[in-house]
C-alpha cells in the first residue's frame, strides 16, 4: 500500500483531538471551581467552622484584623477586656480570639486554589500547562478546515465575534 504524505493539517487535527480529550478533565475541574469562585462573596456551598487562635495580648483593632486575615474588619463594641467584631471576639488580656468563619469544603477549596496559584506554588505548573493547552486548542482549531472553505471563513467570523465580545465584557 502506498503511504500518504502527512501534512501539517493532519498533525494539527490529531494533536487538537488528543489534547482536547486530555483537557476535558482539567476543563471540568477548572470551570466548576471558577463558577464557585464567582459566588465567593456569598455563602454558596460554605459551612461554618469555629476558629480559636492565641494571639499577642493588647493588639490594636487594625493589627487584630490583619492577624486574623479578616476583610473589612471592624470592632462592634468593647466590654471590659473583650473586643467584639462580626462573628467573634478577642480578649485583649489573654490574646484569645474566637470567631466563626465560613469555608468551602476542603476538596472544593483545593480546586478553587488553582485559580489563585502564584509562581511559587507547585500548582502553578497545572495552571500554566492548562493555559498553554487551551491556547493550543484555540489556535489549532483553525486547522480543522481548509482555508478556502465556507466553514473556515465562518470560524474566522465567529472567532472575531468572540474576541470583540470578550473586550466588551472587560469594559463593562
Amino acid at each position: 500500500m502506498k503511504q500518504q504524505k502527512r501534512t501539517l493539517n493532519h498533525y494539527m487535527r490529531a494533536l487538537h483531538r488528543d489534547i482536547g480529550f486530555f483537557a476535558v478533565g482539567l476543563i471540568v475541574i477548572y470551570s466548576l471551581s471558577g463558577i464557585v469562585l464567582i459566588y465567593r462573596d456569598t455563602d454558596f456551598l460554605k459551612h461554618e467552622t469555629q476558629v480559636e487562635k492565641k494571639l499577642s495580648p493588647n493588639l490594636q483593632p487594625s493589627e487584630l484584623g490583619q492577624m486574623l486575615r479578616l476583610k473589612d474588619f471592624k470592632v462592634l463594641k468593647t466590654e471590659g477586656d473583650v473586643l467584639y467584631f462580626p462573628n467573634g471576639s478577642y480578649n485583649t488580656t489573654t490574646g484569645a480570639a474566637k470567631y466563626t468563619q465560613k469555608e468551602l469544603p476542603l476538596w472544593l477549596s483545593k480546586f478553587s486554589q488553582l485559580h489563585k496559584s502564584a509562581s511559587q506554588s507547585p500548582a502553578h505548573w497545572f495552571t500554566t500547562i492548562f493555559g498553554i493547552l487551551l491556547f493550543f486548542l484555540a489556535i489549532s482549531s483553525f486547522w480543522m478546515f481548509n482555508t478556502v472553505t465556507r466553514p473556515f471563513r465562518r470560524g474566522i467570523v465567529i472567532a472575531a465575534a468572540g474576541i470583540i465580545f470578550a473586550i466588551i465584557l472587560l469594559f463593562l
